[in-house]
C-alpha cells in the first residue's frame, strides 16, 4: 500500500467521496515517561498541502459531517497500519470522533472494524477521543456511543478535559477509560500551586473511578517533572514531539524518565 493510495482515501477514494475535499493525518506520540517510549499515537487531521486542522475542520458541514467522521476513522487506521504501528508492541492509536455525527453507534462502527480487519490493526489498541469542547446535543446518546465502543473492545477518552462547558458533570454521566487533561490545566503547573491542587484532585477522582490520566500540551521539563511528581506518567506535547504528517516520530526525552 503506497502513500499515494492512502492519500487518495486508502479505499479506492470512497472514504472521501462526496466530501468535496481530501485530507491526510499527522501523528503525535503520547509518551510513557517511565520508559521513554510511545504509549500511543494520536491521529490529527491535516490538509494535503500542509493546511492545519482548522482548515480541514472548516470544510465540515452538517451535510458531510457523517462522511467526514467515517473517513477520519478509516484513514487513521490505514495510515497507522501502513506506517507499522500495529507491529509496535502495545502502542495504541487514538482517533478523534464527532459524537453528533454518530446516528447509531453499532452501525457507525462497522467501517472502523472493517478497516481494522483489512489492515490487520488490533481493534483493542484503538482509542476513540471526544473533546469536551464538542457540545453534545444528547448526553445519553454519547453515553450509548461509549458503551457500544467499549463492548466492541475499543477504548474511550475525553479529550481537553477541564476546558469545556461541562467539566466534571461530563465525567459524572459516563466514565471513559482515559481523560486527557487540557493544556490550560498543565501549563506552568510547576510554578502554579492552584493548578497543582486542581490536577491533584482530578487524579484522585481518576484513581477512584479507574480512569487513566494523560497530560496534554507539555512544553517544558519543569511541567513534565511536576506532573510526574503528581503521579502522571502519560504525557503529550511539544517537549516530546510535534505532530508529523504521515510519519511516526520517536519522542525526545529532555528530562530524566521516572525510575520504575
Amino acid at each position: 500500500m503506497t502513500a499515494e493510495r492512502i492519500k487518495g482515501g486508502g479505499c479506492g477514494g470512497l472514504c472521501t467521496e462526496g466530501l468535496g475535499f481530501d485530507f491526510t493525518m499527522a501523528f503525535q506520540p503520547i509518551v510513557d515517561v517511565a520508559s521513554g517510549r510511545p504509549w500511543a499515537h494520536e491521529a490529527l487531521v491535516r490538509g494535503l498541502d500542509g493546511q492545519g486542522a482548522g482548515w480541514v475542520l472548516g470544510q465540515v458541514t452538517e451535510a458531510n459531517r457523517y462522511a467526514f467522521d467515517q473517513a477520519c476513522r478509516v484513514k487513521a487506521i490505514e495510515l497507522a497500519a501502513w506506517l507499522g504501528m500495529g507491529q509496535q508492541a502495545d502502542t495504541r492509536l487514538s482517533i478523534n470522533f464527532l459524537p453528533n455525527a454518530v446516528y447509531q453507534p453499532e452501525a457507525c462502527i462497522r467501517a472502523t472494524l472493517a478497516a481494522a480487519r483489512r489492515t490487520g490493526f488490533p481493534p483493542e489498541r484503538i482509542i476513540f477521543e471526544v473533546t469536551e469542547n464538542e457540545r453534545v446535543v444528547d448526553g445519553a446518546h454519547l453515553k450509548a456511543i461509549f458503551t457500544e465502543y467499549k463492548r466492541q473492545g475499543f477504548h474511550t477518552a475525553i479529550d481537553d478535559f477541564g476546558s469545556g462547558y461541562s467539566g466534571l458533570n461530563l465525567l459524572a454521566e459516563f466514565q471513559p477509560d482515559i481523560i486527557k487533561l487540557d493544556m490550560e490545566l498543565t501549563r506552568a503547573i510547576d510554578t502554579d500551586r492552584a493548578r497543582r491542587s486542581i490536577v491533584g484532585a482530578i487524579l484522585t477522582v481518576c484513581r477512584d473511578l479507574g480512569i487513566t490520566p494523560v497530560a496534554e500540551g507539555i512544553e517544558t521539563p519543569g511541567e513534565a517533572k511536576a506532573l510526574r511528581d503528581l503521579g502522571i506518567t502519560l504525557m503529550q506535547g511539544y517537549l516530546f514531539a510535534r505532530p508529523a504528517v504521515e510519519r511516526l516520530v520517536s519522542p525526545a526525552m529532555d528530562f530524566e524518565p521516572a525510575v520504575a
